[in-house]
């Protein structure tokens, strides 16, 4: 079942819960890694940007970027909201089961760590470091930091932290 508390006090979209197209993989996006790509992403908080770092992670990026240009993301919500932790999203079904229909593998930059701000993708725990489908998280707390080098990179909010922090709310509500 879908859950119900939506942030910020907004009607759940109708398109939530419900499955998306699927792919068989993702189309080439022609991201060149010396130019800067930002991802505008409406909440019913309010507005995240995440510039894309395509220079160390150009087959997540362009995956993402891929997903977004098909209207993949639109109704879908933030379906895990970790308190100090991570909000995730990315699935359109809602459980943390959903998915693009597709997998990539890019490992994970030997420098990169979770810290706040930092947006990963998400991966099933069977699955080798640096797989990822469509779920992504946001880093929202010190407790990221925990994580192993294992969650591909897509990027870092440039915009937004505050909106992440509204998005929180709703799990320190629920608690």
């Amino acid at each position: 079942p879908v859950k119900q508390n939506v942030a910020c006090d907004a009607e759940l979209p109708e398109t939530a819960g419900s499955q998306k197209k699927q792919y068989g993989a993702a189309e080439d996006q022609n991201m060149d890694p010396d130019k800067s790509y930002t991802l505008k992403m409406e909440t019913s908080c309010g507005d995240i940007e995440i510039e894309l770092d395509v220079e160390r992670a150009p087959v997540t990026s362009n995956s993402v970027a891929f997903l977004v240009r098909e209207k993949f993301y639109d109704g879908t919500f933030f379906h895990r909201l970790a308190p100090d932790f991570v909000i995730q999203g990315g699935d359109p079904v809602g459980e943390g089961s959903g998915g693009s229909g597709y997998r990539v593998q890019e490992t994970p930059p030997e420098d990169l760590t979770y810290d706040e701000g930092v947006v990963a993708m998400a991966k099933g725990g069977t699955e080798p470091p640096g797989t990822s489908g469509s779920q992504f998280f946001i880093v929202s707390g010190a407790s990221g930091q925990n994580l192993p080098p294992e969650y591909a990179l897509l990027g870092k909010v440039t915009k937004g932290m505050d909106v992440v922090a509204k998005i929180m709310e709703t799990a320190s509500a629920d608690m």
